[in-house]
């Protein structure tokens, strides 16, 4: 089973192995938004596990700090003697972000971040945006999930839940047969890249964003090299003019603020420059021949708009 929390509707839903919902829950993300950094108070996207479960046996509105039971039983009466207290109560699962650079490691790091599904008593909260970041749920809820989904559970945090897609941000050395399929598929067999030019070893040391469909099925995918520019950025002609190569771009704009950069810049083809334009990037220098296709250097900021 796997997890699937969608921002846009405040809902979680539990998903078998066919990919069926077979239990929904209401609940409560960030009162900021969705984002990663450590300190924005913003519920953390991409694919995360249950690192540790805590709380097995307590009583409902169990009060826990640092992940402790401190003794009280949570009351109304208690919420009014301490207002404004974040309220963690009866069970936590503990999450851990799978997507180095964007919610693992670092200042995005969402284990470091104590992200956590958790009870509130606050039940006025639940389907609307009120957290510190967490995702509350009611107690009773919490307590059927938390006895339904081991460790290692996966937990998908979604922004929106009508995209058909999904975008990771995966390792070369896990996923390099994959994207060389789609990269060899469009760049060498569609667009006659010479294989030679591809491949300029370089890959290993940039981090990749890879786009799925609904059965996992590569559709996408760019990279960042190390110094921060954009390449081989990629999408399926079936999927073309869908929102794939936006949603790639924008993550890796992303990964790229998260990584320390102000700004990025890549090479593109002069008949996508447009399409570049349109997301902030700006021409700079003259027009020039790579593998006998005319490319326009440009750059952007960092920060999305």
């Amino acid at each position: 089973m796997r997890l699937a929390v969608y921002l846009d509707r405040q809902q979680m839903e539990l998903i078998d192995d066919k990919g069926s919902a077979i239990a929904s829950y209401a609940v409560s993300t960030a009162k900021n938004g969705a984002g990663e950094r450590y300190g924005s108070e913003r519920t953390p996207r991409g694919l995360h596990v249950v690192r540790a479960k805590v709380g097995a046996g307590c009583a409902p509105n169990t009060v826990f700090v640092r992940r402790r039971p401190t003794g009280e039983i949570w009351t109304p009466e208690l919420d009014a003697a301490h207002p404004g207290r974040d309220w963690m109560l009866t069970r936590i699962l503990w999450l851990s972000g799978r997507e180095s650079g964007f919610n693992r490691g670092g200042r995005v790091d969402s284990l470091r971040r104590k992200i956590y599904i958790h009870g509130t008593g606050n039940d006025a909260s639940i389907g609307v945006p009120a957290s510190h970041g967490c995702v509350r749920m009611r107690n009773v809820d919490v307590i059927e999930l938390f006895e339904r989904v081991p460790l290692g559970t996966e937990v998908d945090i979604v922004e929106a839940s009508g995209e058909r897609f999904r975008v990771r941000i995966v390792s070369w050395n896990v996923e390099r047969a994959r994207l060389e399929h789609l990269r060899r598929e469009v760049f060498v067999v569609e667009q006659q890249i010479p294989e030679e030019l591809e491949w300029d070893g370089r890959d290993p040391a940039c981090r990749h964003a890879l786009a799925f469909d609904e059965r996992s099925v590569p559709i996408g995918c760019g990279r960042l090299l190390p110094e921060g520019d954009i390449g081989r950025l990629v999408v399926h002609r079936d999927w073309r003019g869908r929102g794939v190569g936006t949603a790639i771009l924008k993550r890796l704009i992303e990964i790229a603020r998260y990584a320390g950069f102000e700004r990025v810049a890549l090479n593109a083809r002069s008949d996508t420059a447009e399409f570049y334009a349109r997301h902030g990037f700006v021409a700079s220098g003259a027009e020039f021949m790579d593998a006998g296709i005319a490319h326009q250097r440009m750059q952007r900021s960092t920060e999305l708009a």
